[in-house]
């Protein structure tokens, strides 16, 4: 009677710690996966992530890195955001190539699973690509930490419509003059 308790205790046991084991992420892709999210979100290689129970999640790169899918996504060094299942919100540190201008990238939302789409919210639009792009993780290869081609030599939209605004003003006054 006691060797039936104690091998039942031993199994009860055995099965909470393996039911553990087995329902805790153990990947940054694992959780994204979880959340109903493709795992190529984010870039081949992330080790050190912090998630909460809130959602909020926060991975680090060794260096900030483009990858390429239609077009080219670049990471910041820490990407952060707040994880919903099918959505990723409050996004920070990926923009995207759109012809020559890059456009941060404020939040990533999966459409009905079987429509294969994924939108990026850009600010100004959603981009649509198809949800394959995504499947897996991409290489991403580095950007020197002197290159400021995301910050400087490329304009966001919103940098657009000021300049064009102020060329506008510019050729007025002259016209005055």
């Amino acid at each position: 009677m006691i060797l039936r308790v104690r091998l039942l205790l031993l199994l009860l046991l055995s099965l909470v710690a393996l039911t553990m084991v087995e329902s805790e992420p153990v990947s940054i892709y694992d959780i994204l996966r979880s959340h109903g999210l493709p795992m190529g979100l984010l870039p081949k290689g992330i080790s050190q992530f912090n998630f909460d129970e809130t959602g909020r999640f926060e991975v680090f790169l060794d260096q900030a890195c483009n990858a390429k899918f239609e077009s080219e996504l670049h990471y910041d060094r820490n990407v952060s955001g707040v994880l919903s299942y099918g959505q990723i919100g409050a996004l920070s540190g990926i923009t995207a190539q759109e012809l020559f201008l890059w456009f941060p990238v404020k939040g990533i939302r999966v459409d009905i699973p079987s429509s294969g789409l994924i939108y990026f919210d850009v600010g100004v639009v959603f981009k649509q690509f198809s949800l394959s792009l995504f499947e897996t993780p991409r290489d991403c290869m580095a950007v020197r930490s002197d290159n400021v081609r995301v910050r400087e030599q490329n304009m966001v939209a919103g940098d657009i419509y000021k300049l064009q605004s102020e060329v506008d003003e510019e050729i007025f006054a002259r016209a005055v003059i």
